[in-house]
């Protein structure tokens, strides 16, 4: 057993998750507690390019037609064979639909310990996960001897596991991928959306808090006073009040907007996730231990509705 930390680099058309970066400033941390290296693990097809900007020690690429797309078959399949020989002290993946589809199956199969929603590592090797939709934080040891986690964004940055130097890449034996009983067929895209709202520079959020549709009016006049986009968390897209392509989070879009204004939003790791890089997150909920606050530069406990007609009248009186 080595001391190493694995991370499985998630990808898609291309594209570089953010979560794959959360994940390197992660292992760089718990290397330092277990003296092991940062070990970057790509699964692709000609995708050896994508390693270009990872702040790992090294690069593991396993390369094979199979794992040109996303498949868990084809992922459990390579890397339950290098998990298994190479015994890293713990592997990593994004707590999302791909790392928890590949993390919870590889548990099972090689018989190893699982820590699921981990946001961040201590100076002791100790790991800090969310349960109860990040309300509580709970700390244990990390398992022994090979220990799979997945990560939950919020922890760290993701600029924190990019590099400006590319690291050495080495080629990985890639086992047998034939009979695999799930192969992509192919991608459907979805409608064009009246708005991006992953380009807009600045959002108003509104979730489960707004209560029902005829609300959403409060949040448009404020969007439009501001000069902002109205999005929303699932619950309000599930009831169909607005339309899924202002839906943020883990099955909906990743925004980086300037200014991320979250009015009656909890905060589930899921949304979390993909708003991260925002540059300011400015929360309003009337729970004061929601999990929005944990990563809001502001925060207001309130009702919403206490506070949405007079900002937008402010504004408009401003402007």
């Amino acid at each position: 057993m080595s001391q190493d930390i694995y991370v499985v680099i998630e990808h898609l058309r291309g594209q570089v998750a953010d979560i794959s970066y959360t994940m390197l400033a992660a292992a760089r941390e718990l290397s330092r507690a277990t003296s092991g290296k940062v070990i970057a693990v790509l699964l692709g097809h000609n995708a050896k390019n994508l390693a270009r900007d990872f702040a790992a020690d090294q690069v593991l690429y396993l390369d094979h037609a199979s794992l040109a797309e996303f498949t868990s078959d084809a992922y459990q399949k390579a890397l339950a064979e290098l998990i298994s020989k190479d015994q890293p002290r713990a592997v990593l993946f994004g707590n999302t639909s791909i790392g928890a589809d590949v993390a919870s199956v590889l548990s099972m199969r090689l018989g190893l310990p699982l820590v699921n929603s981990c946001r961040s590592f201590t100076s002791e090797a100790k790991f800090i996960s969310q349960i109860c939709g990040g309300k509580i934080m709970a700390e244990g040891e990390l398992p022994s001897p090979t220990a799979l986690v997945t990560m939950v964004p919020g922890g760290y940055q993701p600029d924190q596991g990019k590099s400006v130097e590319s690291p050495p890449v080495t080629e990985s034996a890639v086992p047998a991928l034939e009979a695999l009983r799930v192969t992509l067929s192919k991608y459907i895209e979805p409608e064009s959306a009246d708005v991006d709202i992953s380009k807009e520079p600045l959002l108003i959020a509104v979730g489960r808090g707004i209560q029902n549709k005829d609300n959403i009016e409060l949040a448009d006049a404020l969007a439009q006073a501001i000069g902002g986009v109205v999005c929303a968390s699932r619950p309000v897209i599930d009831q169909g009040w607005l339309p899924t392509s202002r839906l943020v989070g883990k099955s909906g879009k990743h925004v980086k907007p300037k200014i991320y204004f979250a009015m009656g939003i909890s905060g589930a790791p899921e949304h979390v996730e993909a708003i991260t890089q925002s540059d300011t997150i400015i929360a309003v909920n009337t729970d004061p231990r929601a999990p929005i606050f944990n990563v809001a530069k502001y925060g207001v406990e309130m009702d919403i509705f206490e506070l949405v007609e007079t900002l937008t009248e402010t504004v408009k009186q401003a402007k």
